[in-house]
């Protein structure tokens, strides 16, 4: 018995399949039948269509895309300047005896 060659399918092929199993006209056993697919797959193919659909219409990837990038510079400059200030207030609180010796 010989071995089918392991076939890749088109995103439209996929899409098409999806969107029939989603419209429920046929069962998911007569849609493998129909497009040559085992169950399953069509089963996770309508699955990631229903998980991308709402990538389509909301403000998903494209959003954090477009968020403006972060100047790490100026947030170095401030980790700095709040460690210092902790220092300092460190320093000052101990020698008024009101931080305990944990460092």
């Amino acid at each position: 018995m010989s071995r089918r060659t392991r076939r890749n399918h088109s995103p439209a092929f996929k899409a098409k399949v999806a969107l029939a199993a989603l419209k429920g006209e046929q069962t998911l056993a007569e849609l493998a039948h129909l497009y040559e697919v085992h169950p399953t797959q069509v089963t996770s193919w309508k699955a990631q269509l229903l998980e991308g659909a709402s990538g389509l219409f909301g403000s998903g990837s494209r959003a954090k895309e477009s968020a403006p990038a972060v100047d790490l510079k100026t947030l170095h400059a401030k980790i700095g300047e709040l460690t210092l200030e902790n220092d300092f207030l460190a320093g000052a609180l101990g020698k008024a005896g009101l931080l305990s010796a944990r460092r």
